[in-house]
């Protein structure tokens, strides 16, 4: 069968392989639209395959919202150069993994790989750059007394959730709740909190901590009745500077983080409790942190 332009064009549309290459499918599969863009897909996943061992040291983290504002979701995706990040096809790419999340909610990083892997794929062959999912995360808030916080760094590397409950629904849409919701997600930005509160703090990391202030005060020649005492102490001062609610305020640091969160639930006669946080950066040198 003879291949118009047009027959090309609407292929390359569909697609977003070159000319050259949409001809030569449509000529292969004797002009079956669909074989070709299966076609298309198959040679797309081998381009793909030899660019797979390249470096992704760039790349953006994006959020979303359901449409129905009960659920939330972060999402990223690592890329070579920064050029193609800032492209319109890449960003819309971590968009469209953004819904994924939300609509699908996939257990697991592989199960978002099989839900879109061969989308990212065909990306990959038609801007010629290796590519890869990195971590996502998803919320559902549980009532309408949820308030969730985001925030995307200036440079898209870095994105945080943060999701706290309020004692009375209506006061969700008040300025102060919200500007506290957007400054804690900005804290954990900055601040890189490793849990919410010292409950929340890997045990054997907080053992670490313990046990080298222990060595570190018997190296002193401090008594041995006492080298508990300071271990715990310095425990404690460990828990404040990375545990959320108990850092300093980044807007005020003569305040914790905890008492900025009262003064605002004060100020709308209201009750609030921080409940999680998460906290998404790309980072070049690593698989997933």
């Amino acid at each position: 069968m003879a291949i118009t332009a047009s027959m090309v064009k609407d292929l390359r549309e569909k697609t977003g392989a070159g000319m050259m290459d949409c001809k030569k499918a449509l000529v292969a599969v004797d002009g079956d639209m669909e074989k070709a863009i299966d076609w298309l897909r198959q040679k797309g996943m081998a381009k793909a395959a030899t660019k797979s061992g390249r470096a992704t040291a760039e790349g953006l983290v994006r959020t979303g919202t359901s449409a129905d504002g009960k659920t939330v979701a972060m999402a990223s995706l690592f890329c070579e150069t920064d050029f193609v990040a800032r492209g319109d096809d890449f960003q819309g790419m971590v968009a469209s993994l953004v819904s994924t999340v939300i609509e699908k909610a996939p257990a697991d990083q592989a199960a978002l790989e099989a839900l879109k892997g061969d989308d990212v794929k065909q990306l990959i062959a038609k801007v010629g750059e290796n590519m890869r999912i990195g971590k996502f995360f998803r919320h559902e808030c549980a009532s309408d007394k949820e308030v969730v916080g985001e925030y995307i760094h200036a440079n898209g590397k870095i994105g945080v959730l943060v999701w706290m409950t309020l004692g009375k629904a209506e006061n969700r849409d008040r300025s102060e709740v919200k500007d506290l919701a957007h400054k804690l997600a900005m804290q954990v930005a900055a601040a890189k909190p490793l849990a919410l509160d010292e409950s929340g703090l890997d045990a054997a990391a907080v053992e670490r901590e313990r046990e080298l202030y222990r060595q570190k005060a018997r190296d002193e020649g401090k008594p041995e009745q006492i080298i508990e005492k300071i271990a715990e102490g310095a425990v404690k001062k460990f828990a404040k500077t990375v545990c959320l609610l108990d850092q300093a305020y980044i807007y005020d640091d003569k305040k914790a983080v905890n008492d900025v969160v009262r003064e605002t639930a004060k100020a709308c006669g209201d009750t609030i409790v921080v409940n999680g946080f998460s906290r998404i950066e790309l980072v070049a040198d690593e698989e997933e942190k």
